[in-house]
């Protein structure tokens, strides 16, 4: 193969993977509507489930927990004396070689040797004194010389660490041809920035700075901006380390700042540049502080570098909290987090961006005309979907698989066939009966290429349901306590789960979703999905039964299907001017119109089922009354097992009592 032709392949390092499958929603989209159940906003439901994360992945709060300990880490490991501790430590080798020299040189003169011994025996007890004192002193041991050397060389460096990361490494041995350099830098950048300031900069002279000094820079900012950004955010952490010291480490290094490469001009080139990025980025923190507790020495360079890392996990604390107005999961600043957390950090981070960029952009949630979102129709589906596969799991473990089943001219396909018999009317399943003809001749012997022959018994037909078209009013009891009893999620999944049975699989049916509390009103499952709940006395069953009446009158051709889920006895009902009344306990009046409008609908040949929530005697002796007088039904479920009673009950009532197979209307 010709090298112009061979490829190179590696891992992909652009950001996210282009080909990677899109984010699972179904965890999501399940917590979100849960939430929303249960009373959230839809807004609220999502920023809930970000918060709390998956059962695999961090939520913004595992990460917020993992920034604020990695900061509190910072803060008690480290303190701030390590440049005064090795500047100490090079002084006492100084001082130390210096004595013995003194000691051991016997042609100095005595005079001169108890002077200097004296000398090197009252220095002042600050270190940053001692070093100023030593500063002109003419030293015997060359490797004494060396030590204070290096201390004025490693003071340098240092402060320049401050200021450019990576300067400490960079100049340590440098020669005065590094330090010249350094010096020219920071003129030619105080320069460019004292033009910035006045507005007479061009882009021309930050590509010629750049092009002179950007090894300095190995951030590689891509204009003036960039390169201001980088160095006011250095500097300003610098400021606040100095601050977070005591006022007697903060003088001492002030002090011994002024031998830094024995060169005043450089102390003054960077006061200068300060002074500039100040100016230039004055909403940078300049004035805070840090309080260090830990035994870890710092020098001024790489304690320069924790309070940058503090300020920036401060920074992704704010992002991470998403409590800013606008805020957004894009917001989080993944490289940061991926610095200060690790990899993982950023993948759980970027995943939950996706995920809240999805829900959005995947039309699970709408804004409505009133800018709040809700779930739209597309969730709702996908959501009902979801929990009428956990209903049917349910009434599998319940009540078995169904042997047998009817069929209808009229009915509707199950999606199975069966072997034709003499007298049926269904259209064939052809593709069942040509495979059927093949396998037989296959079977004798034949050669199938010569053509088929069918034969009565490959013929299978499409089997239908005999059924009955119905009209369901479900009745929810939608007063304070069922919220307070943990009954309300479960009675808005048990309504959603029906709904989408109706409108997916029972098309030809209609279904009423009715909820009762002071009042009854009629509500589509967006709305009862949505519900809060409210501290609203009243359970109006009249009014519910009286809105149920008119949508069966509506659908005068079907089956009248009545459903009441309630966990209280009727202690309202509605007046003629209507208005509702309310009494507790429940008044007689309440009752007496309650079971008129029952009776009206028993003669009108209702099915009706009441679902009793809870072991109030008072209730259960109502409602079985109550079924009585209609020859209905009484099921007292737990709550866990609602969903699968309400529609167990719908399925008997279409089926007629006969069993049913539940994978038939679940898939």
């Amino acid at each position: 193969m010709s090298a112009h032709n061979r490829s190179r392949y590696g891992r992909y390092s652009g950001g996210p993977d282009p080909l990677a499958p899109p984010v699972d929603l179904t965890e999501a989209l399940d917590a979100v509507a849960e939430d929303v159940m249960a009373g959230y906003s839809p807004r609220r439901a999502l920023q809930e489930y970000l918060r709390r994360g998956g059962r695999n992945r961090d939520g913004l709060d595992d990460l917020a927990g993992r920034i604020q300990q990695r900061r509190k880490d910072l803060l008690g490991r480290h303190k701030l004396d390590g440049t005064l501790e090795e500047v100490r430590r090079l002084l006492e080798t100084a001082v130390l070689e210096e004595r013995k020299q003194l000691a051991r040189d016997v042609r100095m003169d005595d005079t001169d040797r108890a002077f200097r011994d004296m000398q090197m025996q009252n220095l002042p007890k600050s270190t940053a004194a001692a070093v100023n004192e030593l500063s002109s002193y003419d030293w015997q041991s060359s490797t004494a010389r060396e030590a204070y050397e290096q201390i004025k060389d490693l003071l340098g460096r240092e402060v320049l660490e401050q200021r450019f990361a990576g300067m400490k490494q960079a100049l340590e041995g440098a020669t005065d041809e590094d330090r010249a350099a350094v010096a020219a830098m920071l003129g030619d950048l105080n320069e460019l920035l004292d033009k910035h300031r006045r507005g007479e900069d061009t882009d021309q002279d930050f590509q010629d700075f750049m092009a002179k000094h950007g090894d300095f820079f190995p951030e590689n900012p891509q204009s003036v901006e960039e390169l201001i950004d980088a160095l006011a955010q250095r500097a300003a952490a610098a400021q606040r380390m100095m601050r977070s010291m005591t006022a007697e480490q903060r003088a001492e290094l002030m002090q011994l700042s002024a031998q830094a490469f024995g060169s005043p001009e450089l102390m003054a080139q960077l006061g200068q540049l300060d002074a500039n990025l100040q100016a230039l980025r004055p909403g940078e923190d300049w004035s805070g502080s840090e309080r260090f507790e830990g035994e870890e020495g710092l020098g001024l360079g790489d304690g320069t570098g924790v309070l940058q890392d503090l300020a920036e996990l401060d920074e992704l604390a704010d992002q991470l909290s998403q409590s800013y107005s606008g805020s957004s999961l894009d917001d989080v600043d993944l490289d940061a987090l991926a610095r200060q957390l690790g990899q993982d950090a950023a993948v759980s981070a970027r995943t939950l961006a996706e995920i809240e960029k999805a829900m959005h952009d995947g039309g699970f949630l709408r804004r409505g005309a009133d800018g709040d979102l809700s779930l739209s129709p597309q969730a709702m589906r996908r959501l009902g979907r979801s929990l009428l596969r956990d209903t049917a799991k349910q009434l599998s473990g319940r009540q078995g698989r169904r042997e047998t089943r009817a069929a209808g001219a009229a009915g509707e396909q199950t999606g199975s066939s069966r072997p034709w018999q003499f007298g049926d009317a269904e259209p064939w399943d052809v593709t069942r009966t040509i495979t059927n003809a093949i396998r037989r001749t296959i079977g004798d012997g034949d050669d199938p290429g010569r053509g088929l022959r069918l034969a009565v018994d490959d013929i299978e037909v499409i089997e239908t349901e005999a059924r009955t078209q119905a009209a369901v009013a479900l009745l929810v009891d939608v007063s304070f306590s069922m919220a307070a009893e943990g009954r309300w999620v479960p009675m808005k999944r048990t309504a959603l789960a029906l709904h989408h049975l109706v409108s997916t699989r029972f098309r030809g049916d209609r279904l009423q979703l009715i909820s009762f509390g002071r009042y009854a009103q009629t509500m589509d499952i967006g709305e009862l999905t949505a519900l809060p709940a409210v501290r609203e006395q009243g359970t109006n069953l009249h009014h519910g039964l009286l809105l149920a009446g008119r949508f069966f009158r509506k659908h005068p051709s079907m089956q009248p299907v009545l459903l009441v889920v309630t966990d209280g006895e009727p202690t309202a009902h509605l007046e003629a001017d209507g208005d509702s009344w309310f009494n507790w306990p429940p008044d007689a009046e309440t009752i007496r119109l309650t079971v008129a409008e029952l009776d009206r609908l028993g003669r009108a040949g209702v099915q009706a089922t009441f679902f009793r929530l809870g072991d109030d005697p008072g209730l259960e002796r109502f409602v079985a009354r109550m079924a009585r007088r209609v020859e209905g039904r009484v099921v007292a479920p737990d709550t866990g097992d609602l969903g699968a009673a309400v529609v167990g009950e719908y399925l008997r009532a279409h089926f007629r009592g006969r069993p049913f197979n539940e994978e038939d209307w679940a898939t």
